[in-house]
């Protein structure tokens, strides 16, 4: 056989670009954007996990109890068809934000669904804004924005019962500043145009809205003073009240008898059993909040309840809702669904899947038919709650950061927000990735994650309040390691000894795995893993104590973590130079240090505003090189902000040019091999520079519309953290890196990335519960300047002595049919402009087949060993080579003799297959030349000799070919009623030995030296009739003048 060797390549190369010598020239690369569509051929892939992230909204349809749609706080909007148990986005191409915060179905026309953007419930940490409206009238399958772009965030949709043109919004507004576009709206036309009819004050906005759905002239209002700062969320005032109008909205009234004088947030729900009867739940001070009720239509109300459990943490929940059959039953959502069936006066938990509840919509047909939206996504009951659908269907996470180890293949690590912190495979050797492939680890939602990538058997995982975790994967145990372990919860910050981020950052230093900082208002360093630590900074924050006071006011505190400010957000050490630390606070300060935190310099960029350092990307390229991301969202600030420095932070220049002015930016990262080529993550999806920021361009290719919150690079894989569709990978950056050179050829092969051989299954189409893998083999991309569909496109692949082992083309050689049992169609290479992508799945050219023949077998040619392959990719005259290497998957303990040894029995098995497949095939073709000889001998006296001949000659081939292979099968099923034959054997053992662990068994030498004695046999028979019997036959014909019978080669006979 020929020798495959494994060539080790011990030095690090760009990619190698080759291009065709054409003299016509086009310029790929400039300061102008590069058209998206020429990167079409790359696709993004989403690897789960399937673990639903928060929803705020939902809605069932009336008569359709197996419908339901769901808004998720990033990731769009989601259908489900079959109650559940599959969703579907159904937003993605059409919304410009992720973040949902209200979804109503018309009842009189289910096909009309109006979609309020912007997530209601004002987290001080992973919220995100929206842009108004959105409507469908084709029950989801399309939409169309109509309006309210400045609303920000929408708490409520209502829609009139018998006429879908018109609706209502509660427009709760900006949740950072005062604005103008808040409050109640009303649109007779569809949305066509709106009008403002409840406005109360630029800081006022609408958190409820309810109609009576059996008088619709007649709705109820939450109007709600509130302002979030960085270090506190102020929810309520004088200006908060309960609002109604009995002419369809056009006219409000306050309502107060009976309420409390000031309040803060609020839920409003009026009965559908009994109009008279409206309950709100209300934020107010000490026991003034709770449940309220009115049996007169509001007029006069009662305080019903002051249970804590309904109104804690107020300015997240304040979510009610009344049974539109039974006007005793009403609901309370909190940290748990609360029941009461006495008009509000008691309260009972509701088991839920998720303990964060948001929304919840009632079937007005059956009340036991309901849909709950909470941190953990929507989950659907039939029986009033006693159980509910699952959320392992949603691939909706929320990723604050993502990080990678160095397996083969890589696991994503990252923290989810309302859920735990995880590791996750990028790939599986099965078809896809499930829950079986994800695992928790330290920390906790909001986990910065630390480790050797090279070992991660330890990993250290954060939490809110500075909460710091070493666990085992060992022993799956984590103890806890923070440096001083106060009870921060429900304290203020100004108290305590450190103040930390809800985010607060956890690394190891490149240089030396061992040692761990975590930081907080100052930065800390252990290298004991957490026993011992010591502070090596100074406070790096703006340490102003106005600001250290209690998270919430005035009327409920907050002291989570998330309004904790004078903290620091980023750390990160240099790759380069051991020491070398950059912090970033969340109150605008970048500090530097170059000696390992003896001295620490303020580098902050002096026009800086007071604002979030997101992240500190140090250049793989420079060490004195970084790029800065900077959100300022939190003083009503959407501007991007990008800095860049090349000399440790002495001067700046800001790189936004290219970027949306209200789009915040979240993250930049660098190209590994390619300076100055960066990739920014941002609120409305995924930016690219090719020219260190100078300029950027949107490049989403078909990644969700989602906010991005951190990206990584590994294994020249793009992976992307998301705030609502999980996490997201772009295997193989080769193309992007290569057109970062300017260049004006028609014809580009990229070099793929080395490629270990890693077998597995994929899917074409995303399937519920299940994460994609990439296609197994070698991704090849190459660019075309213009659609070449009228060409011959060809590639060869190539081993190492100069045998082409398969060729892919873009077009069909014959005209194919698929059968069961019969072999796949060929792979084509596609022609389009632009980069284009092909896998080559590591194996030979497939062996032949015979037409309409079930076998039970692989018709693909073994796969290849490792080593070095040359690419040559040929357009009608004009080629381009480069190589590709295959390395060997590093799990397996195998040694390339073994490798060897494996691909000669494969390429013998190969050899063996075609000869009996082209045999079979080639006496069909001599049956098939007797039978028509023998139709045109009829009536001829002369030839009953040679027509009697004809028949033996046919039998005996039918005899042979019986034993090679069975006609009989026609589906798998048939495999165990029907002999299988010596093909299907050889076949058997061909996918029997082709495996990714080459070391040959004695029972595969065994069989293999059986089957050759086999074939040895009937080949033989198959002589005596091509020698025997048909060159009798074609004497006779020679006697009669007839022609001769021939093969397909056109000998006659085989020599």
């Amino acid at each position: 056989m020929k020798n495959l060797q494994l060539i080790i390549l011990t030095s690090f190369f760009l990619p190698i670009i080759v291009f065709s010598q054409k003299r016509k020239k086009s310029v790929l690369f400039s300061e102008t954007p590069i058209e998206e569509e020429l990167f079409s051929g790359l696709k993004w892939r989403n690897i789960g996990p399937f673990r639903g992230g928060r929803s705020v909204t939902s809605s069932g349809v009336v008569g359709d109890p197996m419908t339901y749609y769901m808004g998720n706080t990033g990731g769009g909007v989601w259908k489900t068809s079959d109650a559940g148990q599959t969703w579907k986005n159904i937003s993605d191409g059409f919304f410009e934000l992720g973040s949902v915060g209200a979804i109503c179905v018309s009842e009189s026309d289910p096909n009309v669904i109006y979609v309020g953007m912007g997530e209601h419930a004002v987290r001080g940490v992973m919220t995100s804004h929206g842009n108004g409206v959105y409507k469908s009238t084709d029950a989801g399958k399309t939409w169309n924005h109509v309006g309210l772009e400045g609303t920000m965030t929408i708490s409520d949709v209502v829609i009139h019962p018998t006429n879908p043109d018109i609706v209502f919004i509660a427009a709760q507004g900006a949740q950072h500043g005062p604005t103008k576009e808040r409050g109640i709206y009303k649109s007779i036309d569809g949305g066509q145009s709106w009008m403002k009819k409840l406005f109360i004050a630029e800081n006022v906005g609408a958190s409820s809205l309810s109609m009576d759905m059996n008088n619709p002239r007649v709705l109820y209002a939450s109007m709600w003073q509130h302002i979030r700062y960085p270090w506190k969320m102020e929810s309520g005032g004088a200006k908060s009240g309960l609002y109604k109008s009995i002419d369809m909205g056009e006219t409000w009234e306050v309502m107060s008898e009976g309420l409390p004088d000031e309040f803060g947030k609020s839920g409003i729900s009026v009965s559908r059993a009994n109009g008279d009867y409206v309950f709100a739940v209300i934020e107010a001070e000490g026991t003034k909040g709770g449940v309220y009720r009115s049996d007169n239509a509001g007029k006069i109300w009662i305080q019903t309840s002051n249970d804590r459990i309904t109104i804690a943490r107020s300015w997240y929940y304040m979510e009610i809702f009344t049974d539109p059959k039974n006007e005793n039953v009403v609901y309370v959502l909190n940290a748990p669904v609360l029941k009461s069936i006495d008009k509000g006066n008691t309260f009972q938990p509701i088991p839920v899947p998720h303990g964060d509840n948001h929304h919840l919509w009632i079937n007005p047909e059956n009340p036991q038919n309901m849909i709950n939206s909470n941190d953990g996504g929507a989950n659907i009951t039939f029986n009033g709650g006693e159980s509910w659908s699952r959320q392992d269907r949603q691939p909706t996470s929320q990723f604050y950061r993502v990080i990678t180890d160095n397996k083969i293949p890589y696991h994503v690590y990252g923290g989810q927000q309302d859920n735990s912190a995880i590791g996750i495979a990028s790939r599986t050797n099965g078809r896809g990735i499930t829950w079986k492939d994800w695992y928790s680890v330290a920390g906790c939602e909001s986990a910065f994650l630390a480790f050797d990538p090279d070992y991660p058997e330890v990993i250290f995982g954060g939490c809110y309040q500075g909460i710091i975790e070493r666990w085992s994967r060992l022993t799956a145990t984590s103890k806890s390691i923070k440096e001083y372990p106060e009870l921060s919860l429900g304290n203020d910050p100004k108290d305590f000894k450190y103040r930390f981020n809800w985010n607060a950052p956890i690394i190891s230093s490149p240089h030396d795995r061992s040692v761990i900082y975590h930081a907080g208002n100052v930065v800390f360093k252990t290298l004991d893993g957490g026993i011992n630590w010591e502070v090596i900074s100074p406070d790096l924050t703006r340490n102003d104590k106005t600001h250290q006071g209690p998270g919430g006011g005035p009327y409920t505190n907050e002291a989570a973590g998330g309004e904790n400010y004078n903290t620091l957000m980023y750390l990160t050490e240099s790759p380069h130079e051991k020491g070398v630390l950059w912090a970033g606070s969340d109150d605008g300060l970048v500090h530097l240090t170059r000696d390992g935190g003896i001295n620490w310099a303020n580098v902050t960029p002096k026009d800086l505003p007071e604002a979030i350092i997101n992240s500190i990307e140090i250049s793989p390229h420079d060490p004195a090189t970084a790029y800065i991301t900077v959100m300022a969202y939190k003083f009503n600030n959407l501007s991007p902000m990008v800095y860049r420095t090349s000399d440790y932070g002495m001067s700046w220049v800001q790189r936004i040019s290219g970027i949306d002015n209200q789009t915040v930016v979240r993250v930049v990262r660098e190209d590994k091999k390619v300076e100055g080529l960066l990739y920014a993550g941002t609120e409305a999806g995924l930016y690219i520079s090719f020219n260190e920021g100078v300029f950027w361009q949107k490049i989403q290719l078909n990644l969700p519309i989602v906010p991005i919150n951190d990206l990584t690079i590994q294994d020249n894989d793009l992976i992307a953290a998301t705030a609502g569709r999980s996490f997201w990978i772009l295997d193989d950056l080769g193309a992007i890196q290569g057109l970062k050179v300017e260049n004006g050829k028609d014809l580009i092969l990229f070099q793929p990335k080395k490629t270990y051989r890693i077998f597995g299954g994929s899917t074409s189409e995303r399937e519920p519960g299940l994460g994609q893998n990439p296609k197994s083999g070698v991704h090849i991309d190459y660019y075309l300047s213009e659609k070449r569909d009228s060409a011959l496109l060809c590639l060869k692949i190539i081993d190492s002595e100069g045998d082409v082992i398969r060729s892919l083309s873009n077009s069909q050689k014959d005209k194919f049919e698929i059968w069961p049992g019969g072999p796949q169609k060929s792979i084509l290479l596609s022609s389009n402009r632009g980069v284009n992508r092909v896998v080559w799945d590591f194996t030979r050219e497939p062996v032949p087949y015979i037409d309409q023949v079930f076998v039970f077998g692989n018709y693909s040619g073994g796969h290849v060993a490792p080593g070095v392959y040359t690419l040559r990719l040929i357009v009608d005259q004009d080629s381009v080579e480069t190589t590709v290497e295959i390395l060997a998957d590093p799990r397996i303990k195998a040694s390339m003799e073994d490798y060897d040894l494996q691909q000669e029995m494969l390429i013998s098995i190969e050899q063996a297959i075609n000869d009996i497949h082209e045999s079979v095939n080639d006496m069909r073709s001599v049956k098939s030349q007797i039978k028509h000889y023998e139709s045109m001998l009829v009536g001829r006296n002369d030839a009953q000799e040679i027509i009697e001949l004809g028949k033996e000659i046919i039998v005996k081939i039918d005899e042979w070919e019986a034993v090679l292979i069975q006609s009989d099968q026609k589906t798998y099923q048939d495999v165990i009623n029907f002999h299988n034959q010596l093909n299907a054997q050889w076949m058997n053992l061909k996918d029997y030995v082709d495996s990714a662990d080459p070391i040959l068994t004695s029972g595969a030498k065994d069989r293999f030296n059986d089957l050759m004695g086999e074939w040895s046999l009937f080949r033989q028979v198959k002589d005596q009739i091509i020698n025997k019997e048909m060159e009798q036959f074609n004497q006779l014909y020679k006697e009669l003048n007839l022609p001769l019978i021939t093969i397909p080669n056109g000998q006659i006979g085989f020599k």
